[in-house]
């Protein structure tokens, strides 16, 4: 009699959502030209409205509105200098803050165009009285007579704009373009203001002025605000793993504007790939650390997630020439420290996630080299063949993860081995799925009454299971395959078996593709790459044959 060994979980690439609270700090500026409460009355020295206080000019409305606003800077013409402020002021923003305070935003206009840099805010307190007026006001554009209607043609302005600023073909968003009156030089101008934003070696986030009336271009500027404010070498650290294994690490050093140093776990010294990225969960940022060597525990599972990603990923470069899960050099991103005693990793969609495990089943599941390379193969299936997460094309797709993971972490054909607590290694849960042997493991109470309890082996065992017990048996029937992979992988070994299932994966196989067609397909691939009368066209079939699928 098999004894049956439960682990609450299994590798999973099912797509999990989280949600991340974001806090934005604002910081008081060193040079403000706003100020607290004054017994007298003060002037903005870089603009023409003051900042008062109650007691001298502060009134009182029964609404706190952008109507009462206009009005009171109405009244207070010759004190303000705004000239004609229900004409020339036009509402931005309305807001209420936590004191009970209303703040009125106002952008001045010419003839209902944007003056480009000029706003007046009117606060009002709890009691509905004004207690402050601060500001930008242009009184020259006021005061100019300028035409508002625009000769050239926005279409012309936002490809001299781009050409001004070298912008690439390929830009990371449309340019968006607003009409302005642009102050610059000592002269106003009619102008499109016009942001193009595009990435690349030298990327940009450009405001570009284009005069309405020309065409010429009056003012630019790049708003990538930390373009040059920190310098980035890639680095070449050490850290250890959650196993103690010491790892040579891609990393990046950045020399701060103070010239202090931060090592961070990022990588993108290779070639056509956007970057290895990996974050801690906890806090939603890439890992730092201000020495080059990541020793501490909270670091190891880190330290283990970020080099087996450069070791899945030099692998599908090297074996298969594909640069990156996309084929396409996407960057490579993963999270550790998921959850709280999570034992499982997922891919989803964009992004490998690791639990750090309970410690009595799992320790960190980024440990296990195989458990990266399957996560990571999710992403090269959802970019190619794209198996549909279901029935007998999810168990394929299952499959190909853990055939993958397997060929990768080539010491063995156990899938999950180094992920194992010393509590499941004592019962004999020594791994997660066995390619070699599927049927020494027990599968979750939930999917044992539809078969006979243990990871299949042969059809003749296969899990007819609802599509709502894992997808229809996807993590279960996927061992009938993967111990074909398994049979035909003894015989041509490793190396020959990961070209015919790659092929297999990215040219023959589509969304709904069952277990017969899969057969068809891989035996196809090694017809393609070693001849129709190779042995290793005749092992395929073969392997195939043992486990029933013919």
């Amino acid at each position: 009699m098999k004894k049956k060994y439960i682990v609450p979980v299994v590798l999973s690439s099912a797509l999990l959502i989280g949600s991340v609270t974001v806090s934005d700090v604002l910081a008081k500026p060193q040079d403000s030209s706003f100020s607290s409460v004054q017994e007298e009355k003060k002037w903005n020295a870089n603009a023409n409205v003051p900042i008062f206080v109650k007691g001298k000019v502060a009134k009182k409305f029964k609404d706190s509105n952008a109507s009462n606003a206009v009005n009171f800077l109405k009244q207070n013409e010759k004190r303000f200098g705004i000239k004609n402020p229900e004409e020339n002021l036009k509402v931005k923003d309305v807001q209420k803050d936590d004191l009970g305070m209303t703040h009125i935003r106002f952008d001045q206009t010419k003839n209902g165009v944007p003056v480009e840099g000029t706003e007046i805010i009117v606060h009002f307190n709890k009691k509905n009285e004004v207690v402050a007026v601060n500001g930008n006001h242009n009184k020259v554009v006021e005061g100019n007579v300028i035409n508002t209607n625009p000769s050239v043609d926005i279409s012309e302005a936002i490809h001299q704009a781009k050409s001004s600023v070298n912008a690439p073909e390929k830009l990371a968003y449309k340019p968006t373009s607003d009409l302005v009156v642009y102050s610059f030089e000592g002269e106003s101008n009619l102008a499109y203001k016009i942001n193009v934003n595009f990435l690349g070696d030298k990327p940009g986030n450009w405001f570009v002025f284009v005069d309405a009336k020309s065409g010429d271009v009056i003012d630019k500027y790049n708003a990538l605000l930390h373009a040059d404010e920190i310098e980035k070498k890639a680095h070449k650290g050490v850290g250890e793993g959650v196993h103690g294994a010491k790892r040579q690490l891609h990393t990046t050093m950045e020399i701060q504007p103070d010239e202090s140093t931060t090592f961070k776990l990022y990588d993108e010294s290779h070639n056509s790939l956007e970057g290895i990225y990996t974050y801690d969960y906890n806090t939603g940022n890439i890992f730092e650390n201000k020495s080059e060597a990541w020793m501490d525990e909270y670091q190891h599972p880190a330290v283990d997630a970020h080099y087996n990603s450069e070791t899945v990923y030099d692998y599908y470069l090297n074996e298969h020439d594909r640069n990156s899960l996309d084929g396409n050099g996407m960057a490579i991103v993963s999270y550790v420290h998921f959850g709280n005693n999570y034992n499982n990793a997922f891919w989803n969609g964009r992004q490998m996630t690791y639990g750090d495990g309970d410690g009595e089943f799992m320790v960190p599941l980024s440990a296990g080299l195989d458990v990266a390379a399957h996560e990571m193969t999710h992403g090269v299936i959802s970019h190619s063949a794209n198996l549909r997460y279901r029935n007998k094309s999810g168990a394929l797709n299952e499959s190909f993860a853990d055939v993958f993971g397997a060929l990768i972490d080539e010491d063995d054909w156990e899938l999950g081995e180094d992920i194992m607590a010393p509590a499941s290694i004592e019962e004999g849960r020594v791994a997660l799925r066995s390619l070699s042997n599927p049927d020494q493991f027990a599968v979750s109470d939930a999917r044992a009454p539809y078969g006979d309890g243990m990871y299949p082996e042969h059809m003749d065992e296969f899990y007819h299971m609802p599509i709502w017990v894992d997808n229809g048996g996807v993590h279960v029937n996927s061992s009938i395959t993967n111990h074909a992979a398994y049979l035909i992988g003894q015989q041509i070994g490793k190396d020959k078996l990961g070209h015919i299932y790659y092929r297999a994966l990215t040219t023959y196989l589509t969304p709904d593709s069952d277990f017969s067609v899969a057969r068809a397909a891989i035996v196809q691939s090694a017809v393609d790459i070693y001849g129709e009368d190779s042995i290793e066209a005749e092992e395929v079939a073969s392997g195939f044959d043992q486990v029933g699928i013919y």
